[in-house]
């Protein structure tokens, strides 16, 4: 690897290993936040719209759909931790060990997000049921290894960006607010698709495809320009000089067994895990609910608003908060409050004499609630992450971040399994297709009610059981925070007294 370069950056309070690290500034975090920015683009296209599509414009099987996400899982705890070790042990570039993968990925990714959506429905004869099924199958998986590809290095790059928690804590922000960004043009896609969606003469609803193929093709290109964007922007500035040498045999297995042996860091991949099963249940589920039991497909839209709208509103008063009160009391309370929304939600649900206009303007109501309390552990969790990291490094003595983030994607990946398995046995009990693939309108109507409880009660208990793991198993109070912020300081010492670490240099060369 070339020599590095040695640069003048901002420091930041004090004179220590940590200050030499810090005093970052607007680039800085704009920089990281494209990386999320980008990736979410990308994401929620899964979330958002990949569910709805395969029901109805390719007629696929709930079961087969189920099986697919499932499998794709299975083989995501091979993958994961593959792509973690190598980010561990690959001997750097001259641009850098994480954010270089930015720019490795940056067409791949595009290209994978927009495959997922092609061929055109009408091709769909040509190939067949089981060849659509195929196809579905490997653009799947294709996307969910490239992904993986982005966010394992991505991830890993907060804790060499910086190595002072309160600047953690604002990339966090920072990351949260651009993957809230990124989910903006698939709101706008999924809008103008049920809107644009209008029955035929024998009153079947057409679905209006034209929307999301060119929707996607635009955010395929935009994402890409991001990503090429976050890896010139971003700096690392804590470089491992003992990179690329020979592993012990068993060390993964070692590595993973601290990991899960680490009470905050099972505790916040729990929460990571039901956090994104309960925002992607909603954000599939809800397409079905507000066109069959609201009759209203603009609320897709506004309730995804409402529920990020909440970011905006707390991000000045974040660091305020998590200073007072510390990241674990701030996280837990965020949870419960959005569970005891989601079941607030029900209850109202079942009182017969709400008119259905009233009903609507609740549900708004309540979803912007929810959205305050998982705005809080959004914006956060990203730096609860890291600082379980930290706290498995102090403890063990070991640290890999690639494989650390490689666990915790695989805990959240895993999330996307619970709500694959929600959303497709609700709909499954529902019957919402007949064998040959329609939509079972004498199903819907008749279980319409069930729509409604299942969109309510289910995200209730999954933010419940995320704020459990928050409050009862996370081990990370306010003072043992700050405790674990010294133990780091003595650590970057002894690492850079040893030459295993440099730090306060820039360890990209363009």
């Amino acid at each position: 690897m070339a020599e590095k370069k040695e640069e003048t950056l901002p420091r930041g309070e004090g004179s220590g290993f940590i200050a030499q690290t810090s005093g970052l500034g607007g680039k800085d975090y704009v920089g990281y936040a494209l990386g999320d920015f980008a990736g979410c683009m990308a994401f929620a296209t899964v979330t958002t719209l990949l569910q709805r599509f395969y029901t109805d414009v390719w007629g696929l099987s709930p079961l087969f759909i189920l099986f697919m996400f499932m499998g794709a899982r299975i083989w995501d705890a091979i993958n994961d931790p593959i792509m973690g070790r190598i980010v561990d042990t690959m001997k750097p570039s001259k641009q850098g060990r994480y954010r270089v993968w930015m720019k490795y990925i940056a067409i791949p990714l595009g290209l994978a997000t927009l495959l997922m959506f092609l061929p055109w429905p009408q091709l769909a004869d040509t190939f067949g049921k089981v060849g659509m099924m195929v196809y579905a199958t490997i653009t799947y998986v294709a996307f969910g290894m490239i992904y993986t590809m982005h966010q394992i290095p991505y991830g890993s790059l907060a804790s060499v960006v910086t190595t002072d928690v309160k600047e953690r804590n604002k990339l966090s922000v920072f990351r949260s607010i651009g993957a809230a960004l990124g989910n903006i043009p698939v709101l706008l896609i999924t809008f103008i698709w049920t809107i644009g969606s209008e029955p035929d003469a024998a009153g079947n609803k057409k679905v209006n495809y034209l929307p999301v193929i060119v929707g996607i093709g635009v955010i395929a290109v935009i994402l890409s320009v991001l990503l090429f964007l976050g890896y010139k922007m971003n700096k690392e500035r804590v470089v491992a000089t003992k990179v690329g040498e020979k592993k012990e045999k068993g060390e993964t297995f070692k590595i993973v067994k601290n990991l899960l042996k680490n009470r905050s860091f099972l505790a916040v991949s729990l929460a990571g895990m039901m956090l994104l099963a309960g925002q992607m249940f909603t954000q599939s589920f809800y397409t079905y609910l507000f066109e069959y039991k609201f009759h209203a497909g603009w609320m897709n839209m506004v309730s995804m608003a409402l529920t990020y709208v909440p970011m905006i509103i707390l991000m000045p008063f974040m660091g305020k908060l998590i200073n007072r009160f510390g990241k674990k009391a701030v996280c837990s309370f965020g949870a419960f409050l959005a569970a005891g929304a989601n079941l607030a939600l029900f209850a109202l649900g079942m009182i017969p004499s709400i008119p259905n206009g009233v009903l609507i303007i609740i549900f708004l109501l309540f979803c912007f609630i929810s959205g305050l309390g998982l705005s809080i552990i959004t914006l956060e969790v990203w730096a609860v992450a890291t600082d379980a990291i930290d706290d498995v490094e102090v403890k063990t003595g070991m640290r890999n971040d690639g494989s650390s983030y490689s666990v915790f994607m695989f805990f959240r990946k895993f999330g996307q399994v619970i709500a694959a398995v929600a959303v497709n046995g609700a709909l499954l009990g529902i019957q919402y297709l007949n064998q040959d693939g329609s939509i079972n309108e004498v199903a819907i109507t008749e279980n319409v009610n069930m729509f409604y409880i299942l969109a309510t009660l289910i995200p209730a208990a999954m933010f419940a059981l995320m704020g459990l793991a928050m409050f009862l198993i996370y081990g990370l109070s306010k003072k043992k925070t700050e405790e674990l912020q010294v133990e780091k300081e003595a650590i970057l010492k002894r690492q850079v007294e040893n030459n295993e670490i440099n730090i306060g240099v820039d360890a990209t060369e363009d």
